[in-house]
């Protein structure tokens, strides 16, 4: 009997916010945190509907990757937004922190 396969919900929606959580640390880590989380959130259901079924369905390696990249995009946002906050506390908020960029500038010669 030949069963017709067929694609896993959002495989292709995991894979695509996996790079975008790895993409969003940039952005002070906010954005990379918020598609990490979302995307570990859609791959958690999609690997339970996997599991339940799984000569039914295409895509499971896309839901694997890109929930890989989500743990890799979150744990980098998670830093980058740790290091962010440690150096407003450290630097005396925005205004500090502007004015050591300035110092370093100024040292540069630029």
């Amino acid at each position: 009997m030949e069963l017709n396969k067929q694609e896993l919900p959002n495989a292709t929606l995991i894979l695509i916010l996996g790079i975008l959580s790895i993409l969003g640390c940039c952005c002070y880590g906010i954005v990379g945190v918020i598609f990490g989380i979302i995307t570990l959130i859609l791959a958690k259901k999609a690997m339970n509907i996997y599991n339940a079924n799984p000569e039914m369905y295409l895509g499971y390696k896309n839901v694997k990757i890109g929930r890989i990249l989500a743990i890799i995009g979150l744990v980098l946002s998670v830093l980058f937004l740790l290091t962010f906050i440690g150096a407003l506390i450290f630097y005396g908020g925005m205004e500090g922190l502007e004015e050591f960029q300035r110092e370093m500038m100024e040292q540069q010669g630029m």
